[in-house]
């Protein structure tokens, strides 16, 4: 829902130990891709006594992004695509009547176009504390990606990421000094994700499965490779991947060329995420780059086998080969024996799906993701800039 703004007075405040904390989240726009969806599921989920929501899109003007805007949020949509001219000064003035409106104790600020206003706006406006969320590892920072940082380095209180290797990342590459860097882990939401009863034997078909954007970063393009040589050892074998991207001609061509039309199927956006998981017998990621996977983590709440790269948090979720099969990334051979050991083991894709999802519910639930974030928020609208 979008809001009328109306100026409020300012002496009737209550102190800080008497209300929730107010946050106002920052994202270009609304998807079902990863940051998204954690971005969503964590406005819903928000116990509303410690902490009171609202959400600004960079754009939002879309079918799609106002399709899944929460309803339990005020939502703000400044409809800019190109932040250059008059257009984004008038956004500037909207964005900063609508803070100075709702008064936030903390903004946090998702992406770079959006990090680009919203964290001058935020100061601006006079909000307290300012985030910006880094959850990638950079492999796509430019020289002026990294000037444009350091221009925005003094206006923000914390740099939040998802994962120990983004942490490494930020403190690297944008030298940042660790106070500077908080960790707060995903969680996924394991109602959605029934326990798994199903079971195969050694001569069934397997259905090999990866839910990925079509973006160079996450492989695809090995994974069909890989594919190929799965397929000549098990030809029974069928791959699918749900999702959608620039680089979808691209791995058309490539299936086509190497001759997989029939048996590598690029299914497009999936909306039913677990109803694609339960239909597989083995889930891979073959990204070059990852911070923490939400495709990982759904892949072990719906009790998959999981063969994925030794990038960013994999290692560490999958507890370093413990609860899944680790390859190193950009290696195709070893990514199709990997897949090819789990076919020809019934029994470990079982145990290995199992203990997958055992160790998602003991440490990456929704709820516990939900409680951290408030215990960060709390800290920070005190003072205090982690959770240390």
């Amino acid at each position: 829902m979008e809001v009328a703004l109306v100026e409020s007075d300012r002496s009737e405040e209550p102190a800080l130990y008497e209300r929730p904390i107010r946050v106002s989240f920052m994202i270009d726009d609304l998807s079902r891709a990863g940051t998204e969806s954690q971005l969503l599921a964590l406005i819903r989920t928000l116990d509303r006594d410690k902490v009171e929501p609202t959400l600004v899109l960079l754009n939002g003007e879309g079918e799609a992004s106002r399709s899944l805007e929460p309803d339990n949020c005020p939502v703000l949509r400044l409809g800019v695509k190109r932040m250059i001219g008059l257009k984004g000064w008038n956004a500037a003035r909207r964005l900063r009547k609508f803070w100075r409106e709702h008064r936030p104790d903390v903004a946090q600020i998702y992406f770079l176009d959006s990090a680009y206003l919203g964290v001058p706006v935020a100061k601006w406006a006079g909000v307290r504390k300012v985030v910006r969320v880094r959850n990638n590892l950079g492999y796509w920072q430019t020289r002026k990606h990294r000037t444009l940082s350091r221009f925005l380095r003094p206006m923000v209180d914390v740099n939040l990421t998802n994962s120990e290797s983004g942490r490494t990342a930020l403190q690297t590459l944008d030298r940042l000094a660790p106070e500077r860097v908080q960790v707060i882990e995903n969680g996924v939401d394991l109602e959605r994700f029934p326990v798994p009863v199903r079971t195969r034997n050694s001569v069934e078909p397997v259905r090999i499965g990866a839910v990925a954007n079509l973006r160079a970063v996450k492989n695809i393009d090995g994974l069909v490779r890989a594919a190929k040589m799965v397929i000549d050892r098990h030809p029974k074998s069928t791959f699918e991947v749900a999702g959608e991207g620039e680089q979808r001609p691209e791995l058309e061509r490539l299936i086509r060329d190497i001759g997989l039309v029939d048996r590598f199927i690029l299914k497009g956006a999936v909306a039913d995420v677990p109803g694609f998981l339960n239909g597989i017998d083995i889930a891979v990621l073959p990204s070059h780059s990852e911070g923490m996977s939400n495709a990982v983590l759904e892949y072990m709440a719906a009790g998959k086998p999981v063969v994925a790269t030794e990038v960013g948090a994999n290692g560490h979720v999958l507890g370093y080969g413990s609860a899944g099969v680790l390859v190193p990334p950009g290696d195709d051979a070893a990514l199709a024996e990997a897949i090819c050991r789990l076919i020809a083991d019934p029994k470990e894709t079982v145990r290995l799906g199992r203990k997958a999802r055992l160790r998602v519910e003991e440490e990456y639930s929704r709820e516990a993701m939900r409680r951290r974030f408030e215990q960060f928020f709390h800290h920070l609208a005190r003072g205090a800039d982690s959770l240390d």
